[in-house]
């Protein structure tokens, strides 16, 4: 940062005007050009003080620092976080400069003598500008996990179907296994290790990588059919209720925006079913399933879904997926009643009855396929919801967030960036994401980087991943805001990491994704650091191996997002949301 110096006395402290400075430039000397000028001055407590100011109107003065009254909120904080009281006024100033406040449109110091002000070489002062400029303040308490459960307190309401959305690892969700304990660092890395997984199956599909020689998942004694890698990528981390059958089984599904075939395990369980929290479906209970016969052009297009072909035993559909954790389900394609809320009802569902199925769900009965695909919940559901769905992440593990079909007016405007056309015979949703910008300034990352593989916006994946010379771009200039904080170890797929132990609250910050169509997603700052411990906090991103592995814009940075996909019209809209 440059900034330009202007000397004034007192008497012309109120005719400070926009002309910069001619003078000379500091970009490193701040602090030694005000030890010069607090020699010459005498600091008087109560009159000295820091202020940001208006360019364009110099009377419009903010103070931040000096004044034991000023109580204006200014850059996210209150004077008495600062150490402005300390006898010398300097030690403010080191302070806010210390911690990369430096970044003021403007910045003038007053002492009993005169004063020094300072000016971005850019010059506008603007409410946007001060806006990306300005950090995050964030306490190192309100970002470790909680144990209690807090719900939102309202979802939307609206004329079509609403779901809550618990994450499967918080205490809002039933299939907490853990009680009232929280994730221990084993398993956070656990979680980090399945999220790669993932990752390099959405990575091998999208290159269409071959020789792989499959995957066979334990025989069944009814069931040839083999299960090998194909075009489905794994369990992902958010929970929702429905009903199926009738009378209606209350099931949790893992919903997942990367998987077209919903399933649920069924009974009998011919080979083997893990362990879930509800009772397991029974087929034979419901007075409205049915099975899918092999001459069903649903079954025969299974193959494009799960890259599987299909097998057939008396004239009856099979199924096999496999995930990029190695979890597994086969069994019989059927169609059965699907209970959204009591006033959305999906008659003749089709999904899978999984009767030999293994994997990293954690009590989950199976999954809601929400991808681009004909075979999922979306185009099932066309006639009634539009192909229109949204969801609002829970903003922590100890939150709830919702999931709705059909369109709804939110509180703030959706703005839409359009499907990119790199993944249109796919099933996934992909973006053409155009920069980044870290701390209010935007990267100098080439469009070439973001463009050579393209994006794809993922609620199964955690970590957003980015090429690796956009990844090496952000790293570097967040490390350089942050190298005040003592650094930690790397922890598992992140590699700049904080050890935060007595402190308290720390400046982060601000960094925006930007797409097509002029979209800016601003992340919330709980989904820029994740944090394991207070001494174990990272920077939420991570690189690809190569600049030829298509980017995933992850869940974690959804965060506070309301995020909505009209697949009709081919565009994924983003709305700022308290959830």
């Amino acid at each position: 940062m440059c900034l330009h110096q202007q000397h004034l006395d007192t008497e012309q402290q109120d005719e400070f005007s926009s002309e910069k400075s001619s003078g000379h430039c500091y970009d490193e000397n701040i602090l030694e050009d005000l030890t010069r000028s607090l020699q010459q001055c005498q600091y008087r407590e109560g009159y000295s003080y820091i202020s940001t100011y208006n360019i364009q109107n110099p009377r419009d003065d903010h103070v931040v620092a000096g004044n034991p009254y000023a109580g204006e909120e200014i850059i996210g904080f209150r004077m008495g976080m600062l150490p402005s009281m300390q006898p010398n006024l300097f030690l403010a100033v080191k302070a806010m400069i210390m911690a990369r406040l430096q970044v003021f449109v403007g910045l003038r110091i007053e002492f009993g003598c005169g004063s020094v002000g300072y000016a971005l070489e850019e010059g506008k002062d603007t409410a946007d500008t001060r806006h990306r400029y300005r950090p995050h303040i964030v306490k190192i308490s309100s970002l470790l996990a909680s144990n209690v459960c807090n719900p939102i307190t309202e979802a939307p309401h609206h004329k079509k179907a609403t779901l809550k959305v618990v994450h499967k690892h918080g205490p809002c969700s039933h299939l907490n296994q853990l009680g009232d304990q929280k994730m221990s660092a084993s398993d956070e890395i656990k979680l980090l290790e399945q999220d790669q997984l993932r990752v390099n199956s959405i990575h091998s599909q999208l290159s269409k990588r071959s020789g792989d020689p499959g995957f066979r998942g334990p025989k069944s004694t009814k069931s040839a059919i083999p299960v090998r890698s194909g075009q489905t990528i794994g369990s992902g981390n958010y929970i929702v209720t429905v009903g199926l059958g009738t009378p209606k089984k209350q099931l949790s599904l893992v919903l997942d925006t990367g998987s077209a075939l919903s399933w649920t395990q069924c009974e009998p369980c011919v080979r083997y079913c893990y362990a879930q929290k509800e009772p397991i479906f029974k087929p034979l209970e419901s007075t409205s399933y049915a099975n899918v016969s092999c001459a069903s052009e649903l079954c025969n297009a299974l193959e494009s879904t799960t890259g599987v072909s299909p097998g057939c035993i008396t004239s009856t559909c099979e199924y096999g997926v496999q995930y990029g954790d190695n979890s597994y389900s086969v069994g019989y394609l059927s169609k059965e009643r699907l209970t959204l809320t009591s006033s959305d009802v999906i008659e003749n569902f089709y999904f899978g009855c999984g009767q030999n199925n293994r994997g990293l769900f954690r009590g989950a009965a199976g999954l809601l396929g929400l991808s681009r695909d004909r075979l999922s919940l979306i185009f099932q559901s066309g006639k009634k919801y539009g192909r229109y769905f949204s969801y609002c992440l829970p903003s922590s593990r100890s939150s709830t967030g919702f999931l709705s079909f059909g369109y709804r007016r939110p509180r703030k405007a959706f703005k839409f960036t359009p499907l990119s056309s790199l993944t249109k015979d796919t099933q996934f949703y992909g973006l053409d994401m155009t920069g980044i910008s870290v701390g209010g300034k935007t990267l100098p990352i080439t469009a070439s980087v973001f463009s050579k593989a393209g994006t794809v916006i993922d609620s199964g994946t955690v970590i957003t991943r980015l090429p690796p010379k956009a990844y090496d771009a952000v790293r570097k200039a967040f490390r350089q805001l942050m190298s005040d904080y003592k650094a930690a170890q790397s922890y598992s797929i992140l590699d700049t990491c904080y050890d935060f132990t007595g402190v308290e609250s720390v400046f982060v910050p601000k960094i925006s994704f930007f797409f097509s169509g002029g979209v800016e997603v601003e992340v919330d700052v709980s989904g820029i650091i994740y944090a394991v411990s207070q001494s174990q906090v990272c920077l939420a991103l991570a690189g690809n191996g190569d600049d030829s592995d298509v980017g995933i814009f992850g869940n974690f940075q959804h965060l506070k997002w309301e995020v909505a996909y009209d697949v009709g019209k081919e565009r994924v809209g983003f709305s700022p949301s308290a959830c």
